[in-house]
């Protein structure tokens, strides 16, 4: 795990925490109860304190912004809020108040290694989805959008949230050595058993409405079947099936790679699972129904199974190490920072949530894995 997708386990876990509870429900039904803002001046109108302390001052709109941004997140996703306001907005209020706690105590150093982690998982981030600059651009335009953000505040954001982790690590002398890594490797060998693998990409047509789930009436479904049997003729005569993917997919979690996965056995739906591992090198399926819908599949690389050198999963093991440490000592720390900053909690709802381990997730991220490689 990387210390930028680290920054919501160390301070409150906000957004795992949400997308792994979030329902069906509509992220609608979660009320804000605002506050009534207070009136400096004529015309002049400031949002109330929820939280306030030496060095943290959290307002209504803060923690408004925040919540609509969640929101937006887990839209984005196809997912919603889960179901109590109160819990979730105390949830986030921690997180705010832990990462201005944390950001008082960062290093100048601190904040130029932030930067580079975050220019740098931004770079990982498009080469994995196979986006150019302008084709990333245009993505971030629409997210920014729909969450009222300019692209220097995202930016500013991403950077602060990559510099949180370092400020703990640093502040908690977390560290992991490679004695460390390769002791654990060597207690663990049956997790870096890479079994059997496909790196296989595949385009989708849904035969659900993807935002209602309601199934499509025959007629449509017919209609896309067509399309399909288009979409594999123009695959079978050498057009760029990447391209094809990303023009014409329905799959979100793929087509911005252009429908790419690599997995072992047991991960996919039994459907496409068999039709992937049956093919050649560079064929494409026939057309292949499964629950979401109509797909066809091109292989691309059979990977067999085997035992994945040390060198190969060692940064992944000094990062689990380290995350796990920073999971033991964070929540203390984090308290302690908030005892000593004086931090109240002035929203006479809020303040009678009770968040077990405040600014600790609810379970840690799963230990690292060959199957991941």
């Amino acid at each position: 795990m990387k210390r930028t997708t680290r920054l919501f386990v160390l301070v409150g876990a906000v957004v795992p925490l949400l997308v792994r509870a979030a329902s069906n429900d509509s992220a609608g039904q979660t009320n804000t109860h605002p506050a009534m803002p207070m009136v400096n001046s004529p015309g002049v109108i400031i949002s109330p304190l929820v939280a306030k302390g030496r060095h943290v001052s959290v307002s209504r709109n803060d923690l408004d912004e925040e919540l609509i941004r969640i929101k937006a997140t887990l839209a984005g996703q196809g997912r919603s809020l889960p179901g109590d306001s109160a819990t979730i907005e105390r949830q986030i209020l921690d997180s705010l108040v832990s990462r201005q706690l944390l950001l008082d105590k960062a290093t100048e150093a601190d904040r130029i290694k932030g930067r580079e982690q975050f220019e740098a998982s931004l770079q990982k981030f498009k080469t994995n989805a196979r986006l150019t600059d302008e084709e990333f651009n245009q993505k971030l335009t629409q997210q920014l959008r729909l969450q009222d953000q300019t692209k220097r505040q995202w930016e500013q954001q991403g950077i602060e949230q990559a510099t949180l982790p370092i400020v703990l690590e640093r502040e908690l002398k977390i560290a992991a050595t490679d004695d460390q890594a390769r002791k654990f490797y060597d207690e663990n060998h049956a997790k870096f058993e890479q079994p059997e693998m496909v790196r296989a990409a595949h385009i989708l047509l849904l035969t659900s409405d993807p935002v209602t789930k309601k199934e499509l009436s025959e007629e449509q479904k017919a209609a896309k079947k067509k399309q399909m049997e288009g979409l594999l003729k123009q695959a079978r005569a050498g057009e760029d099936f990447a391209k094809l993917a990303k023009d014409y997919s329905e799959d979100p979690g793929s087509k911005d790679r252009g429908g790419e996965y690599t997995f072992p056995r047991g991960q996919m739906m039994a459907e496409f699972e068999a039709a992937a591992f049956s093919l050649n090198t560079n064929q494409v399926s026939d057309i292949v129904t499964t629950a979401y819908g109509y797909h066809i599949i091109k292989l691309y690389e059979k990977i067999p199974a085997k035992m994945v050198q040390f060198d190969k999963v060692a940064s992944d093991i000094k990062e689990y190490l380290m995350q796990r440490e920073l999971q033991k000592k964070a929540p203390e720390y984090l308290q302690k920072l908030q005892k000593e900053a004086g931090v109240e909690i002035l929203d006479a709802r809020l303040k009678s949530v009770e968040v077990p381990n405040p600014g600790a997730p609810p379970e840690a991220d799963s230990e690292p894995q060959a199957a991941k490689k």
